[in-house]
């Protein structure tokens, strides 16, 4: 009878542990099927239909992608983006590994040369881009005045150069995003046993070949980890792009996430518009499958 009873309490216990659980977890489940799931579906959906908003929805089939894949405005957007993501990612990963080891020292107020070079990662990306774009004003601008004084007559155009315009979004973007792979460095860099510098010193190793041979192959999953976080987060720029270009001068900086806001909320093409977002989004998903296929490998034998 007593055994019973406490097995009987030990279920209730566990039937009232479980009903917490999905109390707390309702929210977010919640939340993602509203917010994520629910829009993600409705999206798929609009990819085959031609809708403006005003009139009924009509089933198109593949019409949309293969109008998407004859029309030069894609192309552009779709090259421009992967243009973006071939310079920032890469100058990103080198300043960042650069400032990591250059603040990885014992040295007095350190830490507020660390806070300082994060800053900008928390600091709005709307202000950042209107300052950015004070800073390369043509004729105004601080950046070119300074050019003017070391003898250059006819600096820049930055953003309003077909040319410059791209270039000076990403030295933006990447001033802005930097301190928090720096972060992630430096957690990286603190974590690497120093008995591995000592072995090296002791075989006569110099400093960039501690560098090479012991630090880089220690920081593999770490750099794994942010080149896949730049690669998926540099596919969905657009903040930037419409408060110091709106995609231009001309074309050249009309990137896949511009172009599809144009198409959905400027021309009112939301069948077209989510079919170029749908093949963002098989990008995006392509890069996420590769991490998690190679991630355990690049960690281990990287």
């Amino acid at each position: 009878m007593k055994k019973e009873t406490a097995r009987k309490r030990r279920r209730t216990l566990v039937q009232s542990q479980r009903l917490t659980a999905y109390a707390f977890l309702l929210p977010n489940v919640a939340g993602f099927f509203v917010f994520t799931l629910i829009p993600v579906l409705v999206a798929f959906g609009l990819c085959f239909v031609k809708w403006d908003f005003a009139n009924p929805m009509e089933f198109i089939g593949i019409r949309n992608f293969v109008r998407l894949f004859n029309d030069e405005g894609f192309r552009i957007s779709l090259w421009n983006t992967f243009y973006f993501t071939l310079v920032s990612v890469p100058f990103t990963i080198v300043i960042a590994l650069f400032l990591a080891v250059l603040l990885n020292q014992k040295l007095k107020g350190i830490k507020f040369f660390r806070t300082f070079y994060f800053f900008p990662y928390i600091s709005s990306m709307v202000a950042v881009a209107v300052v950015w774009n004070m800073l390369y004003h043509p004729s105004m601008g601080p950046i070119n005045n300074f050019l003017r004084l070391l003898g250059i007559d006819n600096p820049l155009g930055w953003t309003t150069s077909i040319t410059w315009a791209m270039p000076a979004v990403i030295i933006m973007s990447v001033w802005k995003q930097v301190g928090y792979y720096m972060v992630i460095y430096l957690a990286g860099l603190q974590g690497i046993p120093e008995q591995l510098y000592e072995s090296a010193t002791i075989d006569g190793a110099n400093w960039w070949q501690k560098f090479r041979y012991v630090t880089v192959p220690m920081l593999s999953p770490a750099t794994f980890l942010i080149t896949m976080l730049l690669i998926i987060g540099s596919f969905k720029v657009f903040d930037q792009i419409v408060i110091m270009t709106e995609g231009g001068p001309g074309r050249a900086t009309n990137v896949l996430v511009y172009y599809i806001y144009d198409q959905a909320f400027l021309y009112f093409r939301f069948g077209y518009a989510s079919a170029a977002a749908m093949v963002m989004f098989l990008i995006v998903l392509f890069f996420a499958l590769f991490q998690f296929k190679y991630e355990d490998k690049w960690v281990h034998y990287g």
